[in-house]
């Protein structure tokens, strides 16, 4: 079974991208390779983000990796919170609930209430004949994206999933992520979309 590290330390993140992968790929953590390292995510795109993750585990460890970085894109505010979700209301750490707040009050009485959920996910394989001294580029840098549309709900709803999922309801379905569940959220999200062409790509290669 290939093995291949997620570099993220969100544990919701880690959990779903192994239930989304079954038994097919052993995916492990930071965790499980000793990286305890604040990652830095210092771009302004999403594909910057996950690129730097990355980049910095596959230098620092040289092992197989990928890295993801997801938005939340609403059209009235202009694709905010867009790269900055996971830290829109500010201060440290990713505070869920202080970002709907935020979120559901800048939107106001808005109608205009269409979203999405944007995933792109950097993959880093290394050949054998790359350098351990922390390479400045690699040979086989690949991208997936899943995107899954869209409303912002006026309140929230359910108690599954993480991040905005109370107040996303994805197209063609009458309940938010939160009410869903994570077996379907898992079918049919961003993240999924993004996971399925990165297992297509892996299976074929």
């Amino acid at each position: 079974m290939k093995k291949i590290v997620f570099a993220t330390n969100n544990a919701h993140k880690l959990s779903e991208i192994r239930q989304i992968l079954g038994e097919r790929i052993e995916v492990l953590s930071l965790n499980d390779i000793g990286c305890h390292a604040d990652i830095p995510e210092t771009a302004d795109t999403l594909k910057g983000n996950a690129l730097q993750k990355a980049e910095y585990v596959a230098s620092h460890y040289h092992i197989d990796c990928f890295a993801d970085d997801t938005g939340l894109e609403v059209d009235a505010l202009g694709g905010a919170p867009g790269v900055h979700s996971a830290r829109y209301a500010g201060g440290e750490g990713h505070d869920s609930e202080a970002n709907m707040r935020k979120l559901l009050a800048e939107l106001g009485e808005n109608n205009n209430r269409k979203a999405r959920f944007r995933t792109v996910i950097a993959l880093i394989e290394l050949e054998d004949d790359e350098s351990t001294e922390f390479p400045l580029h690699f040979n086989n840098t690949k991208f997936f994206e899943g995107i899954v549309e869209g409303q912002i709900t006026r309140e929230r709803h359910g108690d599954e999933g993480f991040g905005y999922d109370p107040i996303f309801q994805p197209d063609g379905y009458e309940q938010t992520f939160a009410e869903l569940g994570m077996e379907i959220k898992n079918r049919i999200s961003h993240r999924a979309r993004a996971v399925e062409k990165l297992v297509r790509y892996l299976s074929e290669s």
